[in-house]
């Protein structure tokens, strides 16, 4: 009698099989391009095997002090090279890309420093991963700000501002990668108010400590920019490209702030050596958060190869101003 398993799968045959057996079952769906994974201490985005960046939920700190949470880092460009710095020598507080100000008042009394890492606690309660579209994909993250100079009854350090963050990372294309951040700011008690440094500066809100190496370009609407020691008025967008992976491979991070953002276009406050870039708002006079309808904030960040000749800001401005936000 003819053994028919040994007549009939052949090797050919058996390729075939297995082919068959790891494509796709009809109807299911292709896993999403970017993934959002879940840690102990955060979660890290990603771009198939390429890393984008990890969102810091967890509370770290560096021998106890400057004690921070929710902000990014590491950032990754392209090519895998960190953008990003954090608990750097000339000042420990920065860190990655934030959103922090100097000046948190109830009333006529200042609760905390969230800029300085000063009577700052940020208890992120929730986060949600959302699907935006087949090429995005977004980390939701809901906020308490808290000082301990302010509590309840017990001792209990109390909420007092509710902030809803909506990081949006897109799928890298034409050597670039958009990623989104939409800052909602709600306050949980009357008479809360929000600032910059209290000096000329002014600096505060939304900002990036990145590399600062030899010969970094600083390029706004109207061309190159020259930091000073006060803010400085350079449009809508700023870029940054230099040197800030590989030795001699050029490489740009670039700060889009939306036109829905109050004080647009914002002033910055740039710096070439030991500090971060930022996008002011609202500057050294504080204003009120309202309990009913949030502050919002949005930027785009534009990661890409090559110096600023190698992306049309001017035209990824314009399509940011006029896009949909999409409907979390």
């Amino acid at each position: 009698m003819k053994n028919f398993r040994n007549e009939f799968l052949t090797t050919p045959a058996i390729l075939t099989i297995l082919a068959a057996c790891s494509l796709p079952l009809r109807g299911t769906a292709a896993p999403h391009p970017i993934s959002i994974s879940e840690t102990d201490q955060g979660f890290v985005i990603a771009e198939g095997r390429e890393k984008v960046m990890f969102y810091q939920r967890k509370h770290k700190s560096l021998d106890g002090k400057y004690t921070r949470a929710n902000y990014i880092h590491p950032l990754y460009g392209l090519d895998g090279e960190v953008l990003t710095e954090d608990f750097p020598r000339d000042h420990p507080h920065h860190r990655g890309v934030f959103w922090a100000w100097h000046q948190l008042w109830l009333s006529d009394m200042k609760l905390s420093d969230p800029w300085a890492t000063i009577d700052s606690r940020w208890d992120v309660y929730q986060a949600k991963i959302l699907t935006t579209d087949s090429q995005s994909r977004a980390l939701q993250v809901h906020v308490h700000w808290k000082s301990p100079l302010r509590t309840d009854s017990t001792g209990k350090q109390v909420p007092l501002v509710k902030e809803t963050t909506t990081i949006r990372v897109h799928c890298a294309k034409d050597d670039m990668r958009k990623i989104d951040f939409r800052i909602e700011l709600l306050a949980l008690e009357s008479h809360m108010r929000l600032g910059g440094s209290e000096d000329v500066k002014g600096y505060g809100g939304f900002s990036t400590r990145i590399p600062l190496p030899e010969g970094l370009a600083f390029t706004g609407t109207d061309g190159p920019v020259e930091p000073t020691t006060l803010s400085v008025e350079a449009g809508p967008w700023l870029d940054f490209s230099g040197n800030l992976g590989k030795p001699g491979k050029t490489s740009g991070l670039a700060i889009l702030c939306h036109s829905s953002s109050p004080g647009y276009p914002q002033r910055w406050i740039l710096r070439r050596k030991g500090s971060c870039q930022n996008a002011v708002y609202p500057g050294r006079d504080p204003v009120p958060l309202s309990r009913e309808k949030p502050l919002v904030l949005r930027y785009r960040l534009i990661i890409h190869r090559g110096d600023v000749k190698h992306v049309n800001l001017d035209k990824l401005q314009a399509e940011y101003n006029s896009e949909t936000l999409p409907g979390f």
